[in-house]
């Protein structure tokens, strides 16, 4: 006998939706305020004397979280396929709640010495243990309450749910940064909105109480047909095994560095690097959101119609094929000095330790990985050239030595013969390069015209992804195989792609260099995906 057509969501069942996108809201609104308030706090729970080294500190910690989340889908994935849908994704959002919440009650290293960020850690390890339960929990409770040939487009309002954790935590900062000085701000503010956090766990722990068990999963289990044991079901029988690869490879990998390159990236590239002061670039980036956000959704339904294999890939390829556009546009749209300079006087550091292009860029993948574990050391002249560019925010080019020397720096038509500070600043003075994006000549309309175009490749190989994973996977393994790729790609991929980025641009110089990593990572989804993927869905969730 055929399954039974599952019937059209009433009002309870809407509820679902809304309750089970609960959850992605808190991991976005403790993504943004602890990626945010870091500079406040980083300096309270380290050890005193480097502010800058605390900082960097507990940025790491933030990537802590990203690194363990594969984990947390393995232990929660596992739970959910066994026990249960709802009360898995219940037990995640208590975990993930306290541990923001906590963050702001946590005593400082003045208080409790080197327990402080002992307790830090720990707190974000459960936090990224939690997340990877939650979203495979959300997206599986979802899709096996929808009507069969909506499935794309009630999956779709979890992911629009970034943006509404990125302005509720606007929102929270800014509020209680308008009733208190700036130096309470600094000494106790900061933790208000952490604390704030227990309203919002509060309300999805007493809607979440009032959810049923999926029907698709109740179903099995009480035919008796759940896995005895999902975790070997998932990864070492190779018929499902080869489907986990190729969602990691062909979906999950690319989603993640295009989903990271397109906002948080994108958030760092005119900060960092085009030195646009920080508010006008959040706000910016809020504009692009507000408009990207209603894409998911679109693409979702479209999803239904056309399959989700398609819309995804072409979310690769243009990913791909204009990811260097976009990003030298941004570059003239929001610091148009910066552009002129780079255009009229280009710096080239002419050095023996160039060895290729293609040389040069698996050191700064090395670069960037060894970065992760250990601090970096100039111990050359080239080391120390580079150093001095990346401090004074000087993008340059490397390239083979000249015959005047191993090191030499040029400015246009001026050259410099080895390390000189005095005369590297002498040299770059004429050239023109701006300390920072002058706000009078950006080009706000460019600017967010750009970043939501990166926003509509996001909605492209997001709308859908919620949906395809569920589909891809039978219903007895489904949270354990589709978090697992889910979170590799999103947690590892995507969520050290700012820091991987980064570091290829502080090893070559090139601005755009960085973006090579989520290209080639897109451009393998896109291989990948259209070799090994099928399409989904018309599949049926109850097999």
């Amino acid at each position: 006998m055929p399954p039974s057509t599952p019937a059209p969501l009433d009002r309870n069942h809407k509820l679902v939706v809304f309750a089970s996108s609960l959850g992605t809201v808190f991991e976005w609104y403790d993504f943004y305020i602890y990626g945010t308030l870091a500079a406040f706090f980083g300096k309270l729970f380290f050890p005193p004397g480097n502010d800058t080294a605390a900082f960097l500190s507990s940025l790491a910690l933030f990537g802590v979280g990203f690194s363990v989340r594969p984990f947390g889908a393995l232990v929660f994935g596992r739970i959910g396929d066994l026990v249960g849908r709802k009360y898995t994704f219940l037990v995640t959002i208590i975990v993930m709640g306290l541990s923001t919440a906590l963050v702001g009650v946590l005593p400082t290293y003045a208080q409790i010495g080197f327990w402080a960020p002992v307790i830090l850690v720990l707190l974000r390890l459960a936090q990224g243990l939690a997340l990877g339960g939650e979203y495979g929990g959300a997206a599986t409770y979802v899709a096996e309450h929808a009507p069969a040939g909506k499935r794309g487009a009630y999956t779709s309002w979890i992911q629009t749910t970034a943006t509404i954790g990125f302005f509720l935590s606007l929102a929270v900062i800014l509020g209680v940064r308008q009733v208190i000085t700036p130096e309470s701000f600094a000494a106790w503010g900061w933790r208000v909105p952490f604390i704030v956090s227990v309203l919002l766990l509060a309300v999805s722990i007493y809607i979440r109480m009032k959810l049923h068990e999926s029907p698709v999963f109740a179903q099995m289990k009480a035919e008796g047909k759940t896995s005895k044991a999902p975790l070997r079901e998932s990864f070492l029988h190779w018929p499902n095994a080869k489907l986990v690869l190729a969602a990691l490879f062909g979906a999950t990998a690319g989603q993640g560095v295009v989903w990271y390159a397109g906002q948080f990236y994108a958030l760092y590239f005119l900060t960092a690097t085009l030195k646009v002061e920080y508010v006008t670039a959040y706000l910016l980036i809020a504009v692009a959101l507000l408009i990207g956000t209603p894409l998911f959704l679109l693409f979702g339904r479209w999803s239904d119609r056309i399959g989700r294999k398609p819309i995804m890939l072409a979310g690769f390829l243009l990913s791909v094929l204009t990811y260097q556009p976009i990003f030298h546009g941004l570059t003239r749209a929001a610091n148009p000095a910066l552009a002129t300079a780079m255009e009229q006087a280009p710096v080239v550091l002419h050095t023996s330790e160039y060895h290729g292009h293609l040389a040069v860029a698996f050191e700064a993948l090395g670069d960037a990985a060894r970065k992760i574990v250990l601090p970096s050391k100039a111990v050359t002249e080239t080391d120390h050239a580079r150093t001095f560019l990346n401090a004074h925010g000087i993008p340059f080019t490397l390239a083979s030595a000249r015959s005047e020397g191993p090191l030499v720096l040029t400015v246009g038509p001026a050259a410099v013969t080895g390390f000189d500070q005095a005369a590297y600043e002498a040299a770059l003075v004429p050239a023109g390069y701006p300390k920072k994006a002058d706000p009078a000549a950006i080009d706000e309309v460019k600017v967010v015209a750009l970043l939501s175009v990166l926003m509509l490749y996001v909605a492209m190989v997001y709308g859908p992804i919620a949906a395809f994973l569920v589909e891809l996977f039978p219903t007895r393994i489904r949270y354990t195989s589709m978090s697992l790729p889910y979170h590799i790609g999103n947690g590892w991929f995507g969520g050290f792609l700012p820091l991987i980025a980064a570091s290829i641009v502080v090893f070559t110089g090139n601005i755009y260099s960085g973006l090579w990593f989520p290209i080639a990572v897109a451009a393998m989804s896109f291989v990948v995906g259209w070799w090994a993927l099928p399409e989904t869905k018309d599949n049926d969730l109850r097999a």
